[in-house]
């Protein structure tokens, strides 16, 4: 049974037509069969391993959604997530500062759905008190040398990084001690530029003794010390998922290239061992992997990501690099219709009858009607199926006893609810008039 918090999620976010941010399970489908894999991978990492995973598939195919259920399920299992969509002027790949300071951003973890990075530094650093407590050589009463003790605890901790990064514990440090000064301004402004927040004041900086902003480089060793300190408060690492990097292939050439070989060198340090307890996930389409401008145009990174989808996709291998997301079909359209239906009458006063009302041949005549408004896309059209069952028909039911969405309600999709690629599908005349 699902709370009626998560169910009031669920149902609001379908309202609207966006991913649900919590309850994925229960929308699931036609993903379970990657479910133990992941599952075991998510342990290797937990283990203190990194790990990869490339997902493929059309528009539609629900990639966003995939990437969401992943970090749900992670969470679940003591992982921190993040997500970051790739943009050319906003999170370019190449440019690792700037999916470093989204990350921070959306990092998320189980009890704080985003914005969790000043909650996790805080519980460390409790952690580490919590640890010189338990030795006994330091009485609870004695500040001064608890926080010196702390301190020490803390430099060897990130020892490594300190090496390579000394402004990341420079910056912890003073925040430490601007807490316990009450300087609430100083830590704020500590905390922005550690996370990779630009315009950070002057004064912030040479309280700290650091100089500039955080670049490429810097950005990777802050993402090193970012898993040191998730390992040392007790999660079981982080999980973070790339989306949309198909957008490589519109970007200018340069830009493009300088992605790409961004994304062989993640890999590559990942394979090597240098992020322990990360677990990179990115999506794109099969054009991506596939075609002339993206993952092709750098050999090495083709290579790394070459699986062969030739046999058919029941015999897929979830294990591999690269795995494909089925697209959605007639029958997986109406069983998702079925579990939000199911998921919207539950507890309700009146649930017989949305049951009877919206019955499974209504969710499959509206599932055809919108697929065909979609000229029979039926891979795009879970979005706006969803938001149509929710908000046109099933609150309708639940709210005016005498509405009949057979009698009452014909189906009508606008241009200004629907997204580029439905507009697409909606004005094509056939499967090649749909640009992807």
């Amino acid at each position: 049974m699902i709370s009626a918090a998560r169910r009031d999620d669920i149902i609001s976010a379908l309202r609207r037509g966006t991913v649900p941010g919590s309850g994925l399970d229960a929308l699931a489908v036609g993903i379970d069969t990657f479910a133990t894999t992941l599952d075991q991978e998510l342990d290797a990492v937990a283990a203190g391993r990194g790990g990869f995973k490339a997902v493929r598939g059309e528009y539609g195919t629900g990639k966003t959604f995939f990437g969401r259920w992943l970090q749900e399920r992670a969470r679940a299992k003591g992982f921190a997530t993040s997500e970051v969509q790739i943009n050319e002027t906003e999170t370019p790949l190449h440019r690792l500062e700037t999916i470093y300071r989204r990350l921070i951003e959306r990092l998320s973890t189980a009890d704080s759905h985003t914005g969790a990075f000043r909650s996790v530094i805080d519980g460390w650093f409790f952690a580490l008190e919590q640890d010189v407590l338990a030795d006994g050589s330091v009485n609870a009463n004695d500040a001064k040398a608890l926080m010196e003790r702390t301190e020490a605890l803390m430099e060897a901790q990130l020892a490594n990084i300190s090496k390579t990064a000394p402004a990341f514990s420079a910056v912890l440090r003073t925040y430490r001690r601007a807490l316990a000064d009450g300087d609430n301004m100083l830590a704020e402004g500590l905390i922005s530029w550690l996370a990779g927040q630009p315009n950070v004041a002057a004064s912030v900086k040479r309280a700290s003794g650091i100089k500039g902003e955080l670049d490429h480089f810097g950005a990777a060793n802050f993402l090193i010390g970012l898993l040191t300190i998730l390992r040392d408060s007790g999660f079981t690492g982080l999980v973070l998922v790339l989306d949309e990097v198909e957008t490589l292939q519109r970007m200018r050439a340069d830009t493009r290239e300088r992605g790409l070989n961004a994304l062989r060198q993640l890999i590559d340090e990942i394979d090597a061992g240098r992020f322990p307890g990360l677990y990179l996930v990115i999506t794109g389409t099969p054009a991506f992997f596939d075609g002339a401008q993206g993952v092709q145009r750098l050999a090495p990174l083709a290579q790394r990501l070459h699986v062969d989808f030739g046999t058919e996709q029941r015999f897929d291998n979830p294990r591999a690099v690269q795995i494909r997301l089925s697209p959605f079909d007639q029958g997986s359209l109406l069983a998702v219709g079925r579990r939000v239906r199911d998921i919207f009458a539950d507890t309700q006063p009146n649930e017989r009858r949305l049951r009877t009302v919206v019955d499974d041949a209504y969710l499959e005549s509206l599932a055809r009607a919108v697929a065909g408004g979609l000229g029979g896309k039926v891979g795009v059209a879970p979005r706006l199926f969803l938001k149509k069952l929710v908000a046109d028909v099933l609150d309708r039911v639940d709210l005016h006893d005498s509405f009949d969405p057979r009698q009452h309600y014909k189906l009508t999709l606008a241009d200004n609810e629907m997204t580029a690629n439905e507009r697409a599908a909606a004005g094509a005349l056939g499967v090649d008039d749909i640009e992807l």
